[in-house]
């Protein structure tokens, strides 16, 4: 029990699901097999949402050394103290918003230091963020803020596929002038050392997808794929990587799939995400690349509209859980 890594979670809007689905994910005994988790949230919120759940054992600590890592024992470190009537479900407010940005500032010091080997977390609304003052378009830019980190990316996996992003939220018509050789080679060497160090896959083949129909069919349905993305695969193979592409995205998916690659590198945001949540809609993980600390998320946002009916799905939390877990232990096992 006591090798197993220390996960912080966090707890995300009070309004939202985290809260629920965190506690859901706690009652399984399966959970506790893999890791020793700790929330970091708001103990007031915990209970609340508890007795509409399944009454829970909570352990309040002050620091991950504290966690028992006892089935049916919650662990939690109670970063805020909201009071009872500030936090309904399915209604942010600002102070919920300050809070669930303060559970991610704890959670990202406690694994610099390295009290915990990895963090989970739960849904935040942008908007509410905004609100409270903090001005990051969502957790990565503002995880990259908070550990310094210059290039970072995202992957989403699954069972069968697992997925990076070159662009990630800009409007479509937005896309093709973000792209650059840079940009596309960055996230390749992201995901490639992510598949050999996080998923201790050696000698990883990556597939990268075009952005155009066909692949822009030697410049007749667009010139991006010619003249960006190819000269990227090519400094990326000059380097030793083993990478292939630019493919139509419209096959390359189903190659990934049976096999063929270990990831692909999608050109933008919808492109990528509709394979992965058409094959993984419920436990599809949101992983950070490029950050020295180990974060995965789930990959929801934060349901207002059922929170609090106690029918939040929590299938997304325990994959990130296992996931971090996964990755924490093959780092730990990479550095000796």
């Amino acid at each position: 029990m006591h090798d197993l890594p220390r996960i912080t979670i966090t707890m995300g809007d009070p309004a939202g699901i985290g809260p629920e689905v965190i506690l859901k994910a706690l009652l399984r005994d399966d959970v506790y097999q893999v890791c020793r988790p700790i929330v970091l949230g708001d103990i007031n919120v915990l209970r609340m949402v508890s007795k509409r759940i399944e009454p829970l054992s909570f352990h309040t600590i002050k620091t991950p050394s504290e966690v028992t890592g006892s089935p049916g024992l919650v662990d939690v470190i109670s970063v805020s103290n909201l009071k009872r009537g500030s936090f309904i479900p399915g209604q942010p407010t600002v102070h919920g918003g300050k809070a669930m940005v303060d559970y991610i500032v704890k959670a990202v010091d406690f694994n610099k230091d390295g009290q915990a080997s990895a963090m989970v977390t739960c849904p935040i609304s942008k908007e509410i963020m905004h609100k409270a003052g903090y001005r990051f378009d969502g957790h990565t830019e503002l995880l990259a803020k908070l550990t310094n980190t210059k290039d970072y990316g995202m992957m989403l996996a699954g069972e069968r596929l697992r997925v990076s992003l070159a662009t990630i939220h800009c409007a479509l018509r937005e896309v093709p002038q973000r792209l650059n050789k840079g940009l596309i080679l960055k996230t390749i060497r992201l995901t490639y050392r992510a598949l050999e160090e996080d998923f201790a896959i050696k000698r990883p083949h990556v597939a990268i997808a075009g952005l155009n129909p066909h692949a822009g069919e030697s410049g007749l349905f667009g010139l991006e794929d010619k003249e960006i993305i190819q000269p990227a695969v090519d400094e990326a193979k000059n380097d030793g990587l083993l990478v292939d592409g630019p493919f139509p995205a419209d096959t390359i998916f189903y190659h990934a799939i049976n096999g063929k690659f270990d990831a692909v590198v999608a050109m933008y945001h919808d492109q990528g995400l509709i394979p992965v949540k058409l094959l993984n809609f419920s436990d599809s993980v949101n992983i950070t690349l490029g950050l020295p600390i180990v974060r995965t998320s789930v990959d929801h946002g934060t349901a207002y509209d059922i929170a609090g009916k106690g029918v939040a799905d929590p299938s997304s939390l325990i994959a990130a859980i296992r996931m971090a877990a996964k990755i924490a232990s093959a780092r730990r096992k990479a550095q000796g």
